[in-house]
């Protein structure tokens, strides 16, 4: 099994609630597109 350490993927600070998210495989194609962490902070924008 071969993998990348969670530390060391990208990752952002999601703009509504200030906290930091990190790449996901179902990311990996609009990595640049995605700017909020999930659902909740992408209705409340």
């Amino acid at each position: 099994m071969q993998g990348v350490k969670k530390q060391h993927l990208p990752s952002k600070t999601c703009p509504v609630c200030h906290r930091p998210f990190a790449w996901r495989k179902k990311w990996e194609k609009n990595w640049d597109q995605i700017i909020y962490c999930g659902e909740k902070c992408r209705r409340s924008k």
